[in-house]
């Protein structure tokens, strides 16, 4: 879809998101944030967690693929806004943690698109305010 044919109320499609122990191993590595949140267990848990967690920049980052998805290679994203409001829990059994990202339309005007963004884990919303926004006229 073209975002300069986007309408309020326009959804996205969902993105189903994996997030294992592997993926926050690749994440701090690229990243450079080796804070043992992301790692340890020991680590986590003496913080009052409920174990690792996944990184807040990674989670933010994974829910806006739902968004660029949606709107092509040729869009361009203008700004992007979220709450932290939940950890996201990484178990270590080889499956992870599963993120479910859904998004809609809220606003248009003559130069931008914003796009709302649902983002949960297990039913809980771990990402609040989530809000991006595009330029009208990408592609």
């Amino acid at each position: 879809m073209s975002v300069s044919a986007a309408e309020v109320g326009t959804t996205l499609p969902p993105l189903t998101v994996r997030v294992t122990r592997e993926t926050l191993v690749r994440y701090a590595g690229a990243s450079g944030d080796f804070n043992p949140i992301h790692w340890s267990d020991h680590a986590a848990r003496a913080l009052g967690l409920p174990g690792v967690i996944a990184h807040g920049m990674l989670t933010m980052g994974l829910a806006a693929r739902a968004v660029t998805a949606w709107a092509g290679p040729g869009a361009r994203l203008v700004s992007y806004g979220v709450r932290f409001t939940r950890p996201v829990p990484v178990p270590d059994d080889g499956v992870g943690a599963e993120l479910l990202v859904a998004g809609a339309v809220t606003a248009v005007d003559a130069g931008t698109v914003t796009v709302t963004l649902d983002v949960t884990r297990d039913g809980e919303k771990v990402l609040g305010a989530a809000r991006v926004v595009l330029a009208a006229g990408a592609a």
